[in-house]
C-alpha cells in the first residue's frame, strides 16, 4: 500500500477538528482523557482559550479551555459550571477526578483532559492552535486531502511501524505521529517543545548527519548514542531547495520497501509544504492589508474589521518590534518577525476572541478589545508585559501601547500613540520594555518637536548657540556646566559633584557662561528655552 493511499484511508472518516482527533494526533505523550462520558470526545473544537480565574469567564462555544492553576476537584467542578458551551477543559496531571467531577461532566457535557506535567501551557496552546490551523486548510469534500501533516505523519508511522516527526529546515516540528511514548527522551522533549533541542542539533551538525541528509536523495540511517534510539531520516525537497525533513525512530535500518515508503512520503510532504507556504503567505498578506486598513481608521475600516472579525469599539493598539541581531540576515529577520507576530496573535487571541494581530513592515501590530471599567491603557500594558514575559528573553523586543479608542475612527490615533511610544523606547535603547503612550508622553512630544526642527533645518539660537560656539572655539565645558546646574535645580554642590569639579570652580564657570551667553538664570522662561534646546539639539 502506498503512503498516499494509506493517508487517504486515515483521512476519510476523521472528524475535522474534534477532541478525539486532537487526542489521536497529540497522543498520550501530551494529552490524555481524565473524565469524559459517551460521545463527548466527538465535540467540535473551534478555538483555544486560556482560563484566568481573575477575569470574567468569556468562553466561546466549542473552545478548549486551558485551566491554568486549576488542580482540585472543587475547582474543576466550578470551572465546568462556568465553561458553558466549551468542548473540553485541560488540567495539568495528575488530575483530581472524583465522583463529583464525573457527575459534573455528565451534567455539563464538557470533557476533562489531563496535560502531562512536562509540557508548559505555552507549548500546549501552540500545539492546539497548530492542529486547528492544519484542519482549517482542508476544505470539506476535497477529493485530495493534502493539507493535514499530522494525518500524513500518522500514515507514515503506520507504514514504517515507527514514531514520525516532520520538521522544517530549522528543526522546528511541523507535525508528528502518535506512539511518541515508544521513542526516547530526546524525541519526547522535541515533541513537547516543537523544536529539536539545541544540544541534539549541535551533535547532529558536528557528526555531519545534516550534511549527509541534505546531500542524499534517499533516506539515511543514523546511529546516535547509547541513550538514544537510532533514526531514519529523509530530506524534503522542492528541486534544489531543502524544505525540511522526516525523521523516524527505528531500532534497525529500514527494509527496501520501507525506505521507498519514506522516500515517497517526502514527495507528498514537499507538495503540502509548498501549498501551505503559498496559502500562508496569501493569508498573511491579506490579514496585514486588512489590519492596516483598520489601523488607518478611514471609511473602509468597518468593512476590514468585519472581515478580520475584530471588535469595532473600545480598542487599544499595541505596536511590538523585535531588536534585530547584528548577525541576522534578511531572511532570518523576516522569519523571526513572523514567528514573533504569530505568538502575539496567539496571546491576544487567547485574551479576547475579537482581537487580531499582523505584521506590517517590521512592526507587529495588535488590536485588542478592552472591557469597560477605566484604566484601559494600564490593562493593555499588563497584557503586553505578560506577553514579553511568556516569550522570554530570547526575543529582545519592545512594545508601545496606544490610548483606548472608543470606535474605529479613533484607532488611527491609538496606532500613532503606540508608534510614538515604541520610538521613545528605541531612542532609550531599551530592550524587553513595554511603554504606554501616557507614560512617555513628554518624551514623545520632544521627538515630534525634534522631527519638526530637522525638517525645517533649524539650528540653535540665542544663549545656547553662543555657549556652543564658545565651547567649540576654546575647548571649554560651559554647556555641560549649565546642564548639570539645571539638572540639579540650581544646587551648586550637587551639580559640581556630578561633573567632578570643585564647587568654587563650578561657580566660576557658571559666572563665565552667564557673561558669555547673556542667559538670565533667574528667568524661568529663559531656563525652559535653553533646556528644550539642549534636549532637541544635544551638545
Amino acid at each position: 500500500m502506498s503512503v498516499y493511499v494509506h493517508y487517504r484511508e486515515r483521512m476519510s472518516d476523521r472528524p475535522r477538528a474534534s477532541l478525539r482527533r486532537i487526542l489521536e494526533d497529540l497522543g498520550s505523550t501530551v494529552l490524555d482523557v481524565a473524565a469524559a462520558e459517551g460521545d463527548l470526545l466527538d465535540a467540535e473544537v473551534t478555538g483555544v482559550h486560556i482560563y484566568d480565574p481573575l477575569d470574567e469567564p468569556l468562553l466561546p462555544a466549542g473552545s478548549i479551555v486551558l485551566a491554568v492553576g486549576v488542580d482540585r476537584a472543587e475547582q474543576i467542578c466550578a470551572l465546568l459550571d462556568a465553561a458553558g458551551p466549551a468542548a473540553g477543559v485541560v488540567v495539568k496531571q495528575p488530575v483530581d477526578v472524583d465522583g463529583r467531577v464525573h457527575a459534573k461532566v455528565r451534567e455539563t457535557g464538557v470533557a476533562v483532559l489531563g496535560l502531562t506535567r512536562a509540557a508548559s501551557w505555552a507549548q500546549v496552546a501552540a500545539l492546539l492552535r497548530a492542529l486547528l490551523a492544519e484542519g482549517d486548510l482542508a476544505e470539506p469534500g476535497n477529493d485530495t486531502p493534502l493539507d493535514d501533516l499530522f494525518a500524513l505523519a500518522n500514515a507514515v508511522c503506520a507504514l514504517l511501524d515507527a514514531p514520525i516527526t516532520i520538521e522544517d529546515r530549522s528543526s522546528r516540528v511541523l507535525a508528528y505521529s502518535g506512539r511518541q511514548d515508544e521513542a526516547d527522551a530526546g524525541r519526547i522533549e522535541t515533541v513537547l517543545g516543537r523544536q529539536v533541542p539545541e544540544r541534539y542539533r549541535r551533535m547532529l551538525e558536528e557528526r555531519g548527519f545534516f550534511r549527509q541528509l541534505y546531500q542524499s536523495g534517499e533516506p539515511i540511517y543514523i546511529e546516535l548514542n547509547d541513550e538514544a534510539i537510532a533514526r531514519a531520516a529523509v530530506a524534503v525537497r522542492s528541486g534544489d531547495e531543502i524544505l525540511g525533513s522526516i525523521w523516524a525512530v527505528v531500532r534497525e535500518p529500514l527494509s527496501g520497501q520501507r525506505r521507498q515508503a519514506l522516500a515517497d512520503a517526502a514527495k507528498i510532504v514537499a507538495l503540502q509544504l509548498l501549498r501551505q507556504r503559498a496559502g500562508a503567505d496569501t493569508r498573511r498578506r491579506l490579514r496585514a492589508d486588512l489590519l492596516s486598513t483598520v489601523l488607518a481608521g478611514g471609511g473602509d475600516a468597518a468593512e476590514a474589521a468585519g472581515r478580520l472579525g475584530v471588535a469595532s469599539e473600545r480598542l487599544c493598539v499595541l505596536a511590538a518590534q523585535l531588536s534585530d541581531g547584528p548577525d541576522a540576515d534578511a531572511a532570518r529577520r523576516e522569519s523571526d518577525r513572523q514567528r514573533f507576530c504569530d505568538a502575539l496573535a496567539l496571546h491576544v487571541g487567547a485574551i479576547h476572541p475579537k482581537a487580531a494581530a499582523a505584521l506590517v513592515g517590521s512592526v507587529a501590530y495588535a488590536v485588542l478589545p478592552l472591557h469597560a471599567g477605566g484604566e484601559e491603557e494600564a490593562r493593555a500594558v499588563r497584557v503586553a508585559e505578560s506577553f514579553l514575559a511568556r516569550v522570554g528573553p530570547r526575543h529582545a523586543a519592545n512594545i508601545g501601547v496606544g490610548r483606548m479608542a472608543r470606535n474605529l475612527a479613533e484607532v488611527a490615533r491609538s496606532r500613532a500613540d503606540a508608534d510614538r511610544a515604541l520610538r521613545v523606547l528605541r531612542a532609550r535603547e531599551a530592550s524587553g520594555v513595554v511603554a504606554g503612550y501616557t507614560g512617555v508622553h513628554f518624551e514623545s512630544l520632544l521627538l515630534q518637536l525634534s522631527d519638526l526642527v530637522q525638517a525645517e533645518e533649524q539650528t540653535p539660537t540665542g544663549p545656547y548657540e553662543r555657549l556652543l560656539e564658545h565651547d567649540a572655539r576654546h575647548g571649554s565645558e560651559l554647556v555641560s556646566t549649565l546642564r548639570a546646574y539645571l539638572d540639579a535645580f540650581g544646587d551648586v554642590n550637587a551639580a559640581s559633584a556630578k561633573i567632578h569639579v570643585h564647587a568654587n570652580t563650578f561657580r566660576y564657570r557658571l559666572k563665565r557662561l552667564v557673561q558669555i551667553s547673556g542667559l538670565d538664570l533667574a528667568d524661568p522662561e529663559a531656563r525652559l528655552a535653553v533646556m528644550l534646546q539642549m534636549r532637541i539639539f544635544g551638545g
